[in-house]
């Protein structure tokens, strides 16, 4: 069964974007999550990309395509011969004037120089920038299912890259976080409203729908333990107490004392000696009483009980 994310990601390799803008910023930023450059003769640059999805690798494919149409590309998939290892797809653009001009055109050379800071100048526009998160999400994103904890990442090994995707996230206003961890740095959220944003923002339409169903059903079970733990506790009390009056009860008939009670309290006591399981209410109603009223007699016999105690202390 393939993870949550991995269904995200797939549902997000399908998109298609009408803006050159879009398609460049979510290039960018899936090349700066799963990308290394390479340098060839007379200056020119390469890139390898490699990801361990299908779909995303066909999108990258995709996207390289239209953000220059006769950029070469060479494409290898290396089949894991471990049990329920995924195989891992390598799309190669070998050092040359066309990747060298792809290069520039994404912002990651400037004047002949690897640009390893920022990729700010291409997120003027809202649209750009969200599209640059899906690109950081295909490229390096994960998340729970939501019937588990809330938890949505974007794993980097690049510091630089990681405090970009942190701000970014933040100007947006999300209540974004950022780790170090021992394979990179890790930029995350841990609300369910924010991940429900964020994938809707992303246009993950299907995904955002399964969260929101899950998240009610979870929600729900929630309520109703909360609701039978409750009641579990006020049955436990209720057992408890109805004990304690018996207790009472059967120390006064032990002792002689039983048939000499008042009648008032002689009637309460022979109802809970017939109803030794009844709750305070349901012994009330049974004896025509108010439950605070009931709950008065009960405390006179239990003053009567803790005197006779005291009495056999003594003695």
């Amino acid at each position: 069964m393939p993870s949550f994310a991995s269904e995200v990601k797939n549902e997000l390799a399908h998109l298609t974007y009408e803006q050159p803008c879009d398609r460049r910023a979510e290039l960018a930023a899936l090349l700066r999550m799963g990308a290394t450059v390479s340098f060839g003769r007379q200056h020119t640059f390469g890139l390898t990309f490699i990801s361990k999805n299908a779909a995303v690798a066909r999108k990258t494919l995709q996207l390289l395509k239209s953000q220059h149409a006769g950029l070469h590309t060479e494409i290898t998939v290396s089949r894991s011969r471990q049990l329920n290892k995924l195989s891992s797809y390598q799309l190669r653009v070998a050092p040359s004037p066309m990747g060298t001009e792809l290069l520039t055109q994404l912002g990651f050379l400037h004047e002949g120089s690897l640009n390893v800071e920022s990729d700010w100048p291409i997120l003027r526009k809202s649209c750009c920038q969200a599209a640059y998160l899906r690109g950081a999400f295909l490229g390096g994103g994960s998340v729970n299912r939501p019937e588990a904890s809330y938890h949505l990442e974007l794993v980097t090994g690049n510091y630089a890259f990681s405090q970009l995707l942190y701000q970014l996230l933040h100007r947006m206003q999300f209540p974004v976080g950022v780790t170090e961890r021992k394979d990179g740095y890790v930029v995350y959220l841990k609300e369910g409203d924010a991940i429900v944003d964020f994938l809707g923002m992303l246009e993950a339409d299907k995904a955002v729908e399964a969260f929101e169903v899950a998240r009610n059903v979870k929600e729900v079970r929630a309520q109703v333990n909360r609701i039978v733990n409750c009641e579990t506790a006020n049955l436990q009390k209720a057992v408890d107490a109805a004990g304690r009056q018996l207790a009472d009860i059967r120390l006064l008939q032990a002792a002689g004392r039983y048939a000499g009670l008042p009648e008032l309290l002689h009637e309460t006591a022979a109802g809970r000696l017939e109803h030794p399981e009844a709750s305070l209410s349901e012994l009330a109603a049974t004896l025509h009483l108010s439950k605070p009223g009931l709950n008065h007699r009960f405390r006179k016999l239990h003053a009567l009980a803790e005197e006779l105690r005291q009495e056999r202390t003594q003695e």
